[in-house]
């Protein structure tokens, strides 16, 4: 008895391309996982707390902490300025939060990425201009 072998069908340019498909079907994944990962890594707490401590630490001193600490100062109402200044400083950040959810819908983090260097690299050279030239 003579065994029957299959016939086989593919060619060498079908297996390159299953190879190809395969490949770029688990790249695809990988970066899928990928950023599934790191989306999770920014849990409600995690949010929370970078962005606490980051706008608590960076009015520590500013002109608007001075600028209430005057009013309160001045008006001997600490609770109206306080609901005053909370309300203003909600407002802001309220501005911020929707100006930045709307471009973050329309641009890629890279680009805005390189936005914000720009933006403070302008900052940056602006105030040294003005510490040089106006003092």
């Amino acid at each position: 008895m003579t065994s029957i072998e299959p016939v086989k069908t593919e060619n060498s340019q079908q297996k390159q391309t299953a190879n190809v498909s395969q490949t770029d079907l688990e790249s695809r994944i990988a970066d899928a996982a990928e950023e599934a990962v790191n989306k999770q890594k920014w849990g409600f707490w995690t949010v929370f707390n970078s962005t606490f401590l980051t706008i608590f630490v960076a009015e520590m001193g500013d002109k608007t902490q001075i600028a209430t600490l005057l009013i309160t100062a001045q008006s001997q109402s600490p609770w109206v300025v306080f609901a005053g200044a909370a309300g203003a400083l909600i407002t802001t950040s309220l501005l911020g939060v929707l100006i930045g959810y709307w471009m973050a819908k329309r641009l890629s983090p890279k680009v805005l990425d390189i936005a914000v260097a720009v933006l403070m690299l302008i900052i940056s050279g602006l105030l040294i201009e003005d510490v040089i030239i106006g003092g």
